[in-house]
């Protein structure tokens, strides 16, 4: 069996990714951890939010690498995240909200069948490491 995927995207999402990525180029994205935006993914330039060894890589969507801060990661890492978007506008920096869009995540914990075949966490420093 396949290893089970820590993040997906809906079609509206994927949607969203190719027109932000005609625009902008390569993307990435952070799932923010609180403060002034709540806990909302981040869609950046890629390269414009600086991940490290403090990050968790959870995956790629639609070519994107989708991190998270370590210390949220021990929260939710028994969570499967499906990226969303949905109408209204964040107070962050991520890319689409200019749009009148945000991006959102939706979750659910993962089945013990998921459980047994996912994965280890890589760091963000790791994963940039072997892109190079």
């Amino acid at each position: 069996m396949e290893n089970t995927a820590r993040i997906a995207a809906t079609p509206g999402a994927i949607e969203l990714i190719k027109k932000l990525r005609n625009e902008h180029g390569e993307l990435m994205f952070h799932q923010s951890g609180g403060c002034c935006d709540g806990s909302q993914p981040m869609c950046f330039e890629k390269g414009e939010f600086k991940v490290g060894e403090s990050d968790v890589y959870l995956g790629e969507i639609d070519g994107c690498g989708f991190f998270m801060s370590r210390d949220q990661f021990e929260y939710w890492q028994h969570t499967h995240l499906t990226l969303d978007v949905t109408k209204g506008r964040g107070s962050s920096f991520s890319l689409e909200i200019p749009l009148g869009l945000r991006f959102m995540i939706r979750s659910r914990l993962f089945s013990e069948d998921e459980t047994a075949h996912l994965a280890p966490a890589i760091s963000g420093g790791d994963y940039l490491e072997n892109q190079i």
